[in-house]
């Protein structure tokens, strides 16, 4: 998969897939899109320590990295899986700038996360719990269930095999009561599939560029 290192708009940094002509963030700016969905509209709506949560694209690790930041922040225990198909190579974590751009991430963990090994828990922090699972959504092996899932695949257009009702099922089975789903894309065929599966879809207002994004409640 060819890559490159690219910056948004706001300063921070993202990586451009040339074979799909897509970013792993928006081009308006990583750091918004990043707190705007996963953070204010998914952490923060979520009260429940320890929090268990299931990102579907680590991609750069800008997610865990604010995940961690605002769990910090509330004194909350965190337990974060991460699937990733394809990892970023250490010419390319290596560059990223959020250390530098982004207060209150703790010295090197962006790097200790990369380099944590695939396949087995580690522990970012004391309070902080990662497990990095090399694979995609269709074949992962998650470790029980999620009070929040992260749905951060490439687009429906570019991805298509990535959202479907098969998956949203899964999603659903894995999801414990009252847990809920983020992602950036509010298209009419993702809602539909996630209500037709079980869940409440709210369409909420989305990160600059995006009039709206989803959230999706499994009652």
């Amino acid at each position: 998969m060819e890559r490159e290192l690219r910056l948004t708009e706001d300063g921070s940094h993202t990586v451009y897939v040339t074979g799909l002509d897509e970013s792993y963030h928006s081009i308006h700016g990583a750091l918004q899109e990043s707190m705007h969905v996963f953070i204010n509209q998914g952490f923060h709506t979520i009260s429940r320590s320890p929090m268990h949560i299931l990102e579907i694209g680590l991609g750069t690790g800008l997610n865990m990295m604010l995940t961690l930041i605002e769990s910090e922040k509330i004194r909350i225990e965190v337990y974060y899986h991460a699937v990733e198909k394809y990892p970023l190579e250490p010419a390319e974590f290596g560059q990223l700038n959020f250390e530098r751009i982004i207060d209150g991430i703790p010295s090197g963990s962006l790097l200790k996360m990369h380099e944590a090994p695939w396949g087995k828990q580690f522990n970012l922090t004391e309070s902080f719990s990662i497990y990095k699972e090399q694979s995609d959504i269709r074949s992962m092996d998650p470790m029980g269930r999620f009070d929040l899932v992260y749905y951060d695949a490439f687009a429906p257009d570019k991805q298509p095999q990535l959202w479907t009702p098969n998956i949203f099922s899964k999603l659903y089975e894995l999801i414990n009561p009252g847990g809920i789903l983020v992602s950036y894309t509010a298209k009419g065929s993702v809602r539909r599939d996630l209500v037709s599966c079980g869940f409440k879809v709210e369409r909420v207002p989305g990160p600059p560029g995006k009039w709206e994004m989803i959230r999706a409640t499994r009652i």
